[in-house]
């Protein structure tokens, strides 16, 4: 058996834990995957008569998990003449916490990509 380690930049959720365990324990050869959303990072266990480390990181490439995300953190500007601002405000300060408050109207919230929750198929109808 060998061990393989990649840092997947995309894996930021719990759902993408279970995605991408879902996409490696599916490959032959693949014993056993340990994923951390928390610090985007994936260990598989695998033989290698049956799987191989390229192969395995085609996989998960192919499914966009080594895509950088862009994660914008303060954006100004206007949508359909409504404010954008999503720089967070104070809510309230004491001597022990401090805490903010987003403001981010309806029509203008970011949607990030999401590796592995796209569309699943497409069911053709005659």
């Amino acid at each position: 058996m060998e061990r393989l380690s990649f840092t997947l930049p995309a894996m930021y959720g719990d759902h993408h834990v279970l995605e991408v365990r879902r996409i490696l324990l599916e490959m032959t050869g693949i014993q056993e995957v340990n994923a951390s959303s928390c610090f985007h990072v994936v260990e598989v266990l695998f033989d290698p008569a049956f799987a191989d480390t390229e192969t395995v990181k085609a996989r998960l490439e192919e499914a966009g998990y080594f895509r950088e995300l862009p994660t914008p953190h303060e954006i100004q500007g206007t949508r359909n003449g409504n404010s954008r601002t999503t720089r967070p405000e104070p809510l309230y300060h004491s001597d022990e916490m401090v805490t903010f408050v987003q403001v981010v109207s309806d029509d203008s919230a970011i949607q990030l990509p999401c590796p592995g929750m796209g569309v699943l198929g497409k069911v053709e109808r005659g």
